[in-house]
């Protein structure tokens, strides 16, 4: 089973470049308070913004996964980042600011709960959806919308270029669409060079996955449209009341009213994203000696088909499969650890398509605190294929 045609849609070259600029920073710099950058990594930060400034795209580190930013307010700018990544026009995405100040240009209100998990979680992996000023940012920021996603990210770096350019950055994730998003520059080459300005290296990103997306209802309720790298937990802790679960996969709380194919609120809530290239299912079942059997079968299965097999397993399920059970295991660090497993997801689906798996089995986790988010992406890059291991 192949990931479905979105997934890995046809890219565009909308700019004249020649080739894409990449700015190793120093990863230690701007990592504490008052710091300051060396003047060579100021002079590339200062570079890279001047390429947002002007129309162009910059990939840029955030604390989640590299985004690849265009200023907000310029439609052929933020077309380009569409074009590079072949990513659907429907689907909108996440503006990213150096300051709370900045909501003032284009956010028409905030409400008194927004401002709350504001204060608690900016700058962090949060992004809060809220109703936009017509005319500010283009069209294909909001795809059409009346509200635009807003984050404030925890990365010096990403604070740094978004500060030096002055424009609200709109930023997906800086990745092939469909592919699995990218935690280091080398993974934003692989997929967009010759496609994009430039990319600020600073190093390995810190969470994993991308940041948690919600919308303040009417009555106060938080409705959690992704989830992320802030979990539902949290959010309960700043608000006092329950957040209010992801809408199913296929349309909910967090598309646009009416009929027909409407666009989401957020991004990363329609279509197959962070997929392999290989086919990827899910395997969940009560026990993990039940999840392990089931596995092995289906990738004894597929090594009869003379395929190369991936399992994606978490360590202390390792004993449980015969050894050798696939071509190619890789951990995903320890189930009471999520944090390590969502910092290495996306490295581990690259590396089944470096080495050419062609089938491949991930456990599944439980879906509380980061395993909601950790979840949501293997079901997104699996096509929804989850496999009962009671059956």
């Amino acid at each position: 089973m192949k990931p479905d045609p979105h997934s890995f849609a046809v890219q565009k070259r909308t700019q004249p470049y020649s080739e894409t600029r990449c700015w190793q920073l120093d990863s230690a710099a701007g990592s504490f308070p008052g710091q300051r950058y060396s003047p060579e990594d100021q002079r590339s930060i200062d570079e890279a913004a001047a390429i947002l400034a002007g129309g162009g795209t910059v990939a840029f580190p955030t604390e989640t996964v590299y985004g690849l930013g265009a200023d907000a307010r310029n439609t052929a700018a933020v077309e380009a980042v569409f074009a590079a990544k072949g990513r659907p026009s429907d689907n909108p995405l996440i503006v990213h600011i150096a300051a709370p100040g900045q909501l003032e240009e284009f956010a028409a209100g905030v409400s008194e709960t927004a401002g709350l998990l504001m204060k608690a979680f900016w700058p962090g992996p949060l992004s809060i959806v809220l109703p936009v000023r017509p005319g500010v940012l283009s069209p294909r920021v909001t795809a059409g919308l009346d509200t635009v996603a807003v984050r404030m990210p925890d990365h010096p770096a990403a604070l740094a270029l978004l500060e030096r350019a002055g424009c609200p950055v709109a930023a997906p994730s800086a990745n092939r669409s469909g592919r699995p998003s990218p935690t280091t520059a080398a993974h934003v080459i692989e997929d967009l060079a010759g496609y994009i300005g430039g990319v600020l290296d600073g190093g390995p990103t810190g969470v994993g996955v991308e940041s948690t997306v919600v919308q303040v209802l009417p009555d106060g309720t938080v409705a959690v449209l992704r989830p992320g790298g802030i979990t539902a937990e949290q959010l309960s802790a700043v608000t006092g009341t329950a957040a209010a679960p992801p809408p199913p996969e296929a349309g909910g709380a967090g598309h646009a009213a009416g009929g027909g194919n409407p666009a989401p609120r957020s991004p990363g809530m329609k279509y197959t994203h962070y997929a392999p290239q290989g086919s990827l299912s899910i395997v969940s079942g009560m026990s993990p000696q039940c999840v392990a059997d089931k596995a092995s079968a289906l990738l004894l299965e597929a090594r009869g088909r003379s395929e190369q097999t991936g399992l994606l397993l978490f360590e202390e399920h390792r004993a449980f499969y015969p050894e050798a059970a696939a071509d190619h295991i890789v951990s995903l660090g320890s189930l009471h650890a999520l944090e390590e497993a969502a910092r290495a997801l996306y490295s581990a689906l690259r590396y089944f398509d470096e080495v050419k798996a062609g089938y491949i089995i991930a456990e599944a986790c439980p879906e509380s605190g980061l395993g909601s988010a950790i979840m949501n992406r293997l079901r997104k890059a699996a096509g929804g294929t989850v496999i009962s291991a009671e059956k």
